[in-house]
């Protein structure tokens, strides 16, 4: 192989010379062309570039032996004949790199898209740091040599790549940004798993990678497990025994789950085009006022909503602590339980986006021989893909408002915002998109304890900026129940999802009329908790026996209560 790269370069150069072409691109010559050169330009004049560096750079500092004097083509290769890594047996398929995690991590290309911090959001923690270990390339060059095996020889067991590996926020930003996609999030889930097999993982991988059992067992006495969660001394005592940061406020659990409300609330629409609502963790146990909102929306376009009646989830908390093999037993049993429905074409459409991403590129990935997997991924839509794709006829309601959007990482990397734009479009919203990059919160991330205060430095990077400039008649719109939770957390503002958004425009079309849509208010989800239709606070709220006179007293007090 290396023998013939040789002579296909020479023989390259040779026709291009021979058409009086150049070998020089936008990118100079290196090592890859500079020994080449004389062909090009002929012996006499390559030795006056010689002269000429001689003169202005006697001790041959400036980028030596890359024009004059060159290293030989085949020398300082990064692979070689010696080159020959482990076969690793991976959770995921890596399909797009021939099934192989080594050829995965040799991906990048070394362009260093990853080192701009001005736009984007590839890659948050080197935005802070500055440090080369901390971008994508860094990372993706250290799981290279763990692979090649000289560096680092220790493995999947590496401390050192393990600590490269801590502050990727598995946001997946440069599976988006990246101009090779490498998915480092991937990567780092997979590392995770063979690097913890068989060993216990840090404290907060049992509490926050396994809230979808923690949630279901606290809906079963909300109110206590809120109390035991919020309560002065035993709240820091849970959080410091479950790696969760004292600065962070454990969000509520909600008093009645979505799942609940809906089996309670009878059917609508019994002659609508049907289409499965995915009651997700967060959305199900903490925020249910998005998925009623969702709900209301669906059957005002005409559709059905079928919601399961077992707690399902996609497992996207478990990637983070690369329990993979957990994760693939959530998959199954969602799998078997949506068979009908998958089988016979009914899209599915998730409200939650690290969920719709997970149902997208991690179930194809982790079951690549499952075929209703594969349906699986193909009909799972978000809320205004499915509006464009199933219901392209149907008007959505105007709302005549300043509207400010963070898009969710993981839906920028694997399913874009356009079909978001659009809709936004049709509803008459004067609407942006923020360049904002990550919120810094990335699922369970900004709530440990060692990564809380960079949690903050990446939102306040740009998003918290831009939240707290904007006016107070601003709609904010941030889908991602983490995004939601950093900007409650590090703001006075509550961002609203697009779901709730429509679900105010139609209200707002029904003024004057007595009806309200249906499911819980968020001040009955939260009887604490007074709001505007718009997920602003009330002027006047009531709060615990005492009123508040204006929305910057009522949110200080509620942050102080959680």
């Amino acid at each position: 192989g290396i023998r013939t790269y040789r002579s296909f370069m020479e023989d390259a150069a040779d026709l291009v010379v021979s058409y009086g072409g150049t070998l020089s691109g936008e990118h100079g010559d290196g090592q890859q062309r500079a020994e080449l050169l004389p062909k090009m330009y002929g012996e006499e004049l390559v030795e006056a570039f010689r002269e000429m560096k001689r003169i202005w750079d006697p001790g041959n500092r400036m980028n030596p032996h890359k024009v004059v004097d060159p290293y030989p083509i085949l020398s300082n290769m990064k692979l070689g004949t010696g080159y020959s890594p482990p076969q690793v047996k991976t959770h995921f398929a890596f399909a797009e790199d021939g099934g192989s995690f080594a050829h995965a991590a040799l991906r990048c290309v070394g362009a260093g898209k990853c080192r701009d911090d001005s736009k984007g959001t590839m890659c948050p923690s080197f935005m802070v740091t500055r440090d080369e270990e901390h971008t994508t390339r860094g990372r993706a060059r250290i799981l290279y040599e763990m692979l090649e095996g000289q560096t680092i020889t220790d493995g999947f067991r590496s401390e050192e790549v393990g600590e490269a590996l801590d502050l990727c926020l598995s946001c997946k930003g440069c599976k988006g940004d990246c101009p090779v996609s490498v998915d480092m999030a991937t990567y780092k889930s997979e590392f995770l798993s063979h690097h913890y097999k068989r060993r216990l993982r840090p404290p907060a991988a049992y509490t926050m990678g396994l809230i979808m059992f923690h949630a279901r067992v606290a809906q079963l006495a909300p109110r206590l497990a809120n109390a035991l969660t919020h309560a002065p001394g035993l709240s820091r005592l849970l959080k410091r025994a479950g790696g969760i940061s004292p600065r962070r406020e454990v969000p509520r659990f909600a008093h009645q789950s979505f799942q609940s409300w809906f089996a309670e609330r009878g059917a609508v629409n019994p002659e609508g085009k049907p289409v499965v609502l995915f009651p997700d963790t967060f959305n199900n146990f903490l925020h249910p006022e998005t998925m009623t909102a969702a709900v209301t929306v669906l059957e005002a376009a005409g559709f059905r909503a079928i919601v399961p009646e077992q707690p399902l989830c996609c497992g996207r908390p478990l990637y983070d602590y690369g329990m993979l093999d957990t994760a693939k037993l959530f998959w199954r049993r969602l799998l078997d339980t949506l068979a009908p429905q998958i089988r016979e074409g009914i899209p599915v459409v998730g409200i939650e986006p690290s969920c719709v991403a997970a149902f997208r590129d991690e179930l194809p990935s982790l079951m690549q021989h499952d075929e209703d997997a594969k349906r699986l991924s193909l009909q799972t839509l978000t809320l205004a893909e499915l509006l464009r794709q199933e219901a392209p006829d149907w008007e959505p309601p105007r709302l005549a408002a300043k509207v400010l959007v963070h898009g969710h990482c993981h839906q920028e990397a694997v399913m874009g915002m356009s079909a978001e734009s659009e809709l936004y479009e049709r509803m008459g919203l004067d609407f942006e998109v923020l360049d904002s990059g990550c919120c810094g919160l990335a699922g369970s991330f900004g709530f440990e304890r060692e990564h809380d205060e960079i949690s903050r430095e990446i939102g306040e990077q740009r998003l918290m900026p831009a939240v707290r400039e904007a006016a107070e008649s601003t709609i904010l719109l941030a889908d991602g129940f983490s995004c939601k939770t950093q900007i409650e957390q590090m703001t006075e503002r509550r961002a609203m999802h697009t779901a709730q958004l429509i679900e105010l425009a139609l209200r707002r079309e029904r003024e004057g009329s007595a009806a309200e849509p249906p499911g819980p208010r968020p001040e009955e989800a939260y009887p604490d908790v007074v709001l505007n239709g718009d997920g602003r606070l009330r002027e006047a709220a009531i709060l615990g026996g005492t009123v508040l006179a204006g929305a910057g007293a009522a949110a200080a007090l509620l942050r102080s209560r959680g």
